[in-house]
């Protein structure tokens, strides 16, 4: 009979208590299990609990040996066990991590570099080119650069060696990694909420900020030992870093998707039970379910068979796993737990999941709340709704008009020390110890949180990406013709089209172009749209454009009025 873990009892101070508490309770668990292929010839390797902890000691051993005690260790891979590793290694003993999303264009991660000061970098292969740029430079202050995989490269240190060291010097008495200190206090991670313009920030997150939020959620979900993870979000954002650490807490089994295309063959490969995702994979899951159900004609049969399950389930009777079970197989017979966020699950695939004996829950917050503000949880549903609060976090709304919306803000012991080098930002948001979250809701009298809007300008897509445009607009701006410009999202088969609105110069033009029509000016700024979308990751692209000599509505200090302009888009 499954049970609560003891770990989610344990009230950790930091990340290192985390692994420790966890390696004492299931020291024979698998940790990871990893696939690897050679030609058609695919094994699977186990990582116990113990052998990540000799792992961590390890490598952290050999870091600080390297003379990055302290330091800043950059990362920047796709999802895989060496990610995780060297994250939780340098977290534990070495100094700041800066997780750095694998999708930035060349010119982006060069400005990361040089931004957050970091002292070493941890790769995958896939960034060599990038990496010999950086070491020429100047900006750049790194010393160590190391690559995940086996390469033979001068300069740069292999992963695998690392390792290797790092036993050896345990062997000779190297305790400097296992005594070292960690201070929950002061910053442990920096972290870009986007881009890598002046518009960017980087979020400054402790040892306490993260471990009480992994307390936090131990106490109100329900994950086991036994269950098996699919680390689908990247690990560079918050969602995906914290949520693997809470699985981590709980001795359970972490495992890879090979790719979107593989999510339900992988399900099926790993018997997943439980994983964290944004609501525009679970959305297009079960779009395929229902499709499935309609091409067979049992849509009926579905309907009133919830319908009874739904009846039952009030009396204390659950059949729905059972009634339910070809399409719970369809994704591979295990999955009992989902856990969504990023932004708002469409609540007809929420209530679909549920009744279908999947329990799918849903959660809100930041980067800068690390991450979890409120949650759904098994006792705790409402449709709509992202939850309540987390037990160590206190929200409330900020100056409510009269149908009780407002901007929602947070007090608790999750949320960050700043935004790196930008005290102006810091103080815009934290004020008298609450976070501002830019976020518009209401709070019912139940407790539970609904998101009516934003209160900033991010547009934030289905697949959980958030855009802000003013970070587009200086680079449009640049361009000579364009006297102003507005980037929104512009509302496209229940997601947002990322497009803008430009007022050309009216003069430059009949100067540059004096005989140009209307629809030939467009093709040359469609163009060069284009070319800033190619210095730009896809989920940024802009890619519809209305243009116009009118001028935008705008206040009397010249700012745009965004939210009168959209209106008439």
């Amino acid at each position: 009979m499954k049970t609560k873990n003891e770990n989610s009892k344990k009230i950790a101070k930091n990340l290192r208590d985390i692994i420790n508490n966890t390696v004492s309770l299931y020291p024979n668990n698998i940790a990871f299990k990893i696939k690897e292929k050679e030609g058609k010839k695919v094994t699977y390797k186990d990582i116990t609990y113990k052998e990540l902890q000799e792992q961590i000691n390890r490598l952290g051993t050999s870091l600080i040996n390297l003379g990055l005690k302290g330091k800043r260790v950059a990362i920047i891979a796709k999802n895989r066990y060496e990610w995780a590793l060297t994250y939780i290694t340098v977290l534990n003993g070495v100094g700041i991590t800066v997780p750095l999303d694998k999708g930035l264009k060349e010119e982006e991660i060069i400005s990361c570099l040089v931004r957050s000061k970091a002292d070493s970098i941890v790769f995958e292969k896939e960034y060599l080119e990038i990496m010999k740029k950086a070491k020429e430079n100047k900006e750049i202050q790194i010393k160590e650069y190391i690559c995940m995989d086996d390469i033979e490269e001068e300069g740069i240190k292999k992963f695998s060696d690392l390792i290797k060291d790092g036993k050896k010097l345990l062997k000779e008495g190297n305790k400097e990694y296992l005594e070292a200190k960690i201070d929950e206090e002061k910053m442990a991670t920096i972290i870009f909420t986007s881009g890598t313009t002046s518009m960017s920030k980087a979020v400054m997150l402790s040892h306490k900020n993260i471990t009480s939020n992994i307390n936090d959620i131990n106490k109100v979900e329900k994950i086991y030992n036994t269950d098996v993870n699919m680390a689908f979000l990247p690990f560079h954002h918050t969602f995906g870093s914290t949520g693997l650490l809470v699985f981590l807490a709980n001795g359970a089994t972490n495992v890879f998707c090979d790719g979107l295309r593989y999510i339900q063959s992988n399900l099926k490969e790993y018997k997943v039970s439980v994983f964290v995702c944004v609501p525009l994979l679970l959305e297009a899951m079960y779009k395929k379910i229902m499709a499935e159900v309609e091409k067979q004609g049992k849509t009926k049969v579905i309907k009133i068979g919830t319908k009874i399950s739904n009846f039952l389930l009030k009396l204390g009777i659950d059949i729905r796993r059972k009634l339910f079970k070809q399409i719970l197989d369809n994704l591979g017979g295990n999955i009992r737990f989902v856990i969504s966020g990023a932004s708002g699950i469409d609540k007809k695939v929420a209530k679909g999941f549920n009744n279908f004996g999947i329990l799918t829950v849903q959660g809100y917050g930041l980067t800068e709340t690390s991450p979890v503000l409120t949650a759904e949880t098994e006792e705790k549903m409402r449709l709509g709704s992202c939850g309540v609060s987390m037990p160590s976090v206190e929200m409330k709304v900020d100056s409510p008009n009269e149908e009780g919306i407002g901007e929602l803000i947070a007090k608790g012991p999750n949320v960050m020390l700043g935004y790196y080098e930008n005290k102006e930002a810091t103080d815009e948001v934290l004020k008298d110890g609450w976070f501002h979250t830019g976020d518009l809701g209401y709070i019912d009298k139940d407790g539970f949180v609904f998101i009516t809007g934003r209160k900033k300008n991010v547009i934030v897509l289905k697949n959980g990406k958030n855009i802000y445009p003013e970070e587009l607009e200086l680079l449009i701006n640049n361009l000579s013709y364009v006297a102003e410009s507005m980037v929104y999202g512009k509302p496209k088969d229940d997601d947002l089209l990322l497009s803008v609105k430009i007022v050309y110069n009216e003069e430059y033009v009949k100067e540059k172009y004096p005989d140009i029509s209307e629809e030939e000016l467009k093709e040359i700024i469609w163009n060069d749209i284009k070319e800033i979308n190619k210095k730009l990751p896809n989920y940024k692209h802009i890619k519809n454009l209305v243009v116009t000599n009118e001028p935008m509505i705008k206040t009397t200090t010249a700012k745009i009025k965004r939210f009168e302009e959209a209106k008439n888009l």
